[in-house]
């Protein structure tokens, strides 16, 4: 008789863990043989087809529940595409190359995300805007508010962090539509920092405290939304997200999708339930993580991976050898 030997669960957690990290070292090593290169749909291409296929050796029945596009937009990994090599149910939300004109400029905080967590348990939004704000771990909750003024969201901020108003940072995407947020900020006395993309890097560092962001807010993408609030819950961060709509379609879309009420407002446990795994590798530098550095056939990787069940936090830089076969390291 054969003999199953049944591992602890959290042995099991440890090595998914660590392939879900090999998915995103492989997807930011691809992404940046393109970094300065000036094309973005080349090195967002190439980290979707290297994170692709590093799915192929990670023990889940993935579904992809939160991507970068539907079927039919293909090469993407699209919503309801289905990835791993078998094993348990698991739903994935992804963004294989977050700040894809970061790195065809050879700008910072260009990474590879992916955040994984049981069947059901990520909130399920086709590839539109959402309206976030997120701050980091150790406060009140609901110490801010999606719906609340800008003005009330910094004062009571800044009481909870017992400091002035005029010691806060908020950081938001550099566009036009943000054109009050921004005035209102620093009507408040708040100092402003603008990014030209990255807005999954700028919600985790909100709960870094050497980033200095001590508020994140603005419309972004909703799969971003999602990552977000998945390593935010990993760290005890809160986040608020509302989905915004450009025409009826995209209401009956989200409908169909099962959301009665369009309108909304998820908190990040409902954004990412349930136990989440969130993992990151930098393509180019930023506050966070390094960016790929290569030498001679090989590479230099830094990623993080955390765990909402646990709050474990980890830093990994792989070393990684090129002239061997990918599937042996």
């Amino acid at each position: 008789m054969t003999e199953h030997k049944q591992y602890p669960v959290r042995q099991t957690d440890r090595n998914l863990a660590l392939e879900l990290v090999r998915v995103t070292e492989a997807a930011a090593i691809a992404a940046s043989h393109w970094i300065g290169h000036g094309d973005k749909n080349e090195a967002d291409g190439a980290a979707v087809e290297a994170m692709r296929k590093a799915f192929d050796a990670v023990a889940i029945d993935g579904t992809v529940v939160i991507g970068e596009g539907e079927m039919d937009e293909a090469p993407m990994l699209f919503i309801g595409e289905r990835v791993g090599a078998g094993g348990p149910a698991m739903d994935i939300a992804v963004d294989p190359l977050e700040g894809t004109s970061l790195t065809a400029k050879a700008g910072p905080n260009a990474m590879t995300t992916l955040a994984l967590a049981e069947r059901g348990k990520f909130l399920h939004a086709p590839d539109i805007y959402m309206d976030k704000i997120a701050v980091g771990g150790g406060l009140p909750p609901g110490v801010v508010n999606l719906d609340d003024s800008v003005a009330n969201n910094l004062r009571n901020l800044a009481l909870a962090k017992k400091v002035d108003i005029e010691d806060l940072m908020v950081c938001l995407l550099d566009r036009d539509r943000h054109e009050q947020l921004i005035a209102h900020s620093r009507e408040a006395g708040a100092r402003v920092m603008l990014i030209s993309d990255g807005d999954v890097a700028a919600a985790i560092a909100t709960a870094l405290p050497e980033s200095q962001i001590d508020l994140y807010m603005g419309a972004g993408g909703a799969p971003e939304g999602v990552l977000s609030a998945a390593a935010l819950r990993c760290v005890g961060g809160q986040m608020q997200g509302r989905l915004l709509y450009e025409n009826d379609e995209q209401i009956a879309r989200v409908r169909s999708m099962g959301h009665a009420d369009p309108k909304r407002c998820f908190a990040a446990h409902e954004l990412a339930a349930g136990d989440v795994m969130f993992a990151a590798t930098g393509v180019t530098t930023g506050p966070m993580l390094r960016g790929v550095k290569w030498s001679h056939g090989g590479a230099i990787t830094h990623s993080i991976v955390m765990r909402s069940r646990s709050g474990t936090v980890r830093f990994i830089e792989g070393h990684h050898n090129l002239e061997k076969d990918r599937s042996a390291t």
